[in-house]
């Protein structure tokens, strides 16, 4: 009898691990999204945090989001860019863009780049002034 008891509460123990590790794996919904800290008519999950935000750059207005499960050779994923697309944007096909992919609204400009566990969003800081002034006209 005293040989049972070590061997029910390992499994007990077992059993309890098992059911926790399972809460704690949480799988991205990619059903909620929010405007971009530097692009509101940008769609960034509603899941990613924003940790990120440069304000020395002075060619890029850059925001990086930490979101576990992204894998930078897995890319974007397809949920996003159905999403992006029904917010608007178009992705531009550039030839070298490396990892990054490029999409267009109304004349801006986005770099959307996933690595693993973050991605970031970039917006050209010239091309965004002169969109901004030409809409102020």
């Amino acid at each position: 009898m005293k040989r049972m008891k070590p061997l029910w509460l390992l499994s007990v123990l077992i059993i309890i691990i098992s059911v926790l590790a399972g809460c704690g794996s949480k799988e991205l919904a990619w059903d909620t999204f929010e405007g971009a800290v530097n692009e509101k008519s940008f769609p960034v999950p509603k899941e990613a945090n924003s940790s990120d935000r440069a304000t020395t750059n002075v060619a890029m207005d850059y925001v990086r989001y930490s979101l576990p499960g992204l894998k930078e050779k897995e890319g974007v994923p397809e949920p996003y860019l159905d999403a992006i697309e029904a917010w608007g944007w178009t992705e531009k096909k550039v030839e070298d863009a490396g990892v990054s992919r490029i999409f267009e609204k109304d004349g801006m400009v986005i770099h959307l780049t996933v690595h693993d566990g973050y991605f970031t969003v970039m917006v050209p800081k010239e091309k965004k002034a002169a969109i901004k002034g030409l809409q102020t006209k």
